[in-house]
């Protein structure tokens, strides 16, 4: 008897391809990428972890663990993973809800999600959602973050009381006679060097250069103005260092804990059965938005590298980084677009790069660590704006709604919209249910059901005048069943037989064919023939196990219309 199958998980796909051929040349290629990749996450971390409401070294914590776990186990050769934008405005209203335990919790949670989703081999669903879906939500997410960042780029000391849009821009708004012209000249500036880096040309990140220019310049303006001063990682963040409170982040490995065990300010985070349930809704929407992120990266980083992934692969490496990740106080984490072009760009081959990046954010935690309390918050402001800018693609989205179909162009608005006032959760049900109502809508004008007029026939006899030949087009499923059907329940009640071409139906689902057994039951009350002529293989099983053709039906099934004739 032979053995029974082994179950073969798609685990490190990527890795175990890309080192077949691996050689010296390779890794310098793929260590110069992962250090060009690390700097540019360095202050993308921090901020993304500040706008997630947590301490910047939660963010750098993500970018080492996470960044390692997901190159090593997961589908892509080049992704690279980490804390992204799109993630803030899911995130930050479970910090506010549940500190930084409860949001840990909803990310480890989230990974397992992933990790099921990858285990059922789900990783192609991504390819069925929308366009106008995605594009809206993302233009959205990219509103409402760019709003979350406003107070710390006008300077004001405010701790939002609400994540979404309209609380947030409200609040802020009410507050604009608290705006230091310090702080907003910084951010300005930082924002400047971030438009016009790009224009020099330089090998230097435009993040990295634009951090090391806004903090430089409050440095300086401190040190020549006595009045002048911003708000920086070191005023606003500490750590308690054996007792002694420290300013900035703490220059020190990450180190394993149970998420619930921590201890965040003046949250008081117990695990219970009723948090447990609190937090599965928002980390479903983390682990789906990590699902379309991340399988949406890779097919960028395939056209961009020349490389396919192995999406089921992909989706359980994202898994198992955010599952781990959390343990060693890193938040969620997911491949990002951007970082992964720039390591294709620069040279990157394998996961090897992207352990690199991983390493390198570590590197600067150690040993940079009591110079980073020095960059100003209205920095890290400046470049999320620029995040956001770059994530909503405006030009894109102007064009698509030129060009674009009227409905696919509301589509695309009601995403966008309800994401800015609602949620992202929201935005997709009803964006994926408006797209599946407008898809019907357009399968069902495809399908139809006309007479065939008697000169048209290809057929060398006459057709008997009390015999009528229909000809049915298209995918017959709910929606346009009816439609088709429809034109079938006028027949001349004069005709004693009916013949149905269906060589152009593709497909019948369950509610074609039961409008058609009633059709036939109608015919048959009445006394008039049924033949169906020119089904396809499947059809033909589908309708005999059916019972609407074979032996014992009234409806009969001949090859073509010349047989069907002669059957009569």
């Amino acid at each position: 008897m032979s053995a029974p199958p082994r179950l073969s998980l798609p685990i490190a796909t990527a890795l175990r391809e890309s080192l077949r051929d691996y050689n010296r040349q390779r890794f310098t290629n793929d260590a110069l990428a992962g250090i060009t990749v690390g700097l540019i996450a360095i202050p993308l971390a921090m901020a993304l972890a500040i706008a997630s409401g947590v301490a910047p070294q939660y963010g750098l914590y993500t970018a080492i663990v996470a960044g390692i776990v997901i190159a090593l186990t997961g589908g892509s050769r080049v992704n690279v993973s980490g804390p992204t934008a799109a993630f803030v405005v899911i995130l930050l209203p479970v910090t506010q809800q549940f500190g930084l335990p409860g949001l840990l919790l909803a990310t480890m949670l989230a990974g397992f999600i992933l990790i099921g989703l990858g285990v059922s081999g789900l990783g192609k669903l991504v390819e069925f959602i929308p366009y106008p879906v995605l594009t809206g939500f993302t233009s959205g997410i990219a509103i409402v973050l760019a709003a979350l960042q406003l107070k710390d780029l006008l300077g004001i000391e405010l701790v939002l009381r609400d994540a979404h849009f309209l609380p947030a821009l409200g609040q802020t708004l009410s507050h604009l006679p608290a705006t230091r012209w310090q702080d907003l000249l910084i951010g300005m500036a930082t924002l400047s060097a971030l438009i016009l880096w790009p224009r020099l040309k330089l090998p230097l990140p435009g993040h990295l250069a634009a951090l090391m220019f806004g903090t430089a310049l409050a440095l300086l303006l401190q040190a020549l103005l006595t009045d002048f001063s911003v708000a920086t990682i070191g005023t606003r963040f500490s750590y308690d260092a054996g007792g002694v409170i420290q300013h900035g982040i703490p220059s020190t490995l990450p180190h394993w804990q149970w998420p619930w065990q921590l201890t965040d300010g003046d949250h008081r985070f117990t695990l219970s059965l009723d948090t447990v349930r609190a937090l599965i809704g928002p980390a479903f929407a983390i682990a789906m938005l990590s699902a379309i992120e991340s399988l949406l990266c890779a097919v960028v980083s395939d056209g961009l590298s020349g490389f396919r992934h192995d999406p089921n692969g992909e989706l359980i490496g994202q898994g198992l980084g955010n599952v781990i990740a959390p343990l060693f106080g890193g938040i969620t984490a997911t491949a990002a677009i951007a970082r992964t072009a720039a390591n294709v760009r620069s040279g990157a081959s394998s996961p090897i790069a992207s352990v690199i990046h991983a390493l390198t954010v570590l590197a600067a935690l150690l040993v940079l660590g009591p110079l980073l309390q020095h960059i100003p918050m209205a920095t890290l402001a400046a470049m999320l704006v620029m995040v956001a800018w770059n994530m909503s693609d405006a030009h894109r989205v102007i064009e698509v709604l030129k060009f674009s179909p009227r409905a696919d162009a509301m589509v695309l608005l009601i995403c966008l919209l309800l994401t800015v006032i609602f949620d992202m959760v929201i935005a997709v049900e009803v964006g994926m249910l408006l797209a599946a109502v407008l898809f019907i809508k357009r399968m069902t004008e495809l399908s139809d059901t006309a007479l065939v007029p008697r000169h048209h026939l290809h057929s060398n006899e006459a057709l008997p005048p009390h015999v009528a030949v229909y000809d049915i087009n298209g995918p017959l499923f709910f929606g346009a069943a009816e439609k088709a059907m429809h034109t079938l329940w006028r027949i001349d009640p004069a005709m004693t037989a009916v013949i149905l071409d269906m060589q152009d139906v593709p497909v019948m689902d369950l509610t074609a064919i039961v409008a058609l057994e009633s059709l036939i039951a109608d015919m048959q009350r009445k006394g008039i023939a049924v033949r169906l002529v020119a089904l396809n293989e499947r059809l033909q099983a589908k309708l005999v196990k059916a019972g609407l053709i074979g032996n014992g039906s009234w409806a009969r099934y001949s090859a073509d219309v010349h047989s069907a004739l002669g059957s009569l």
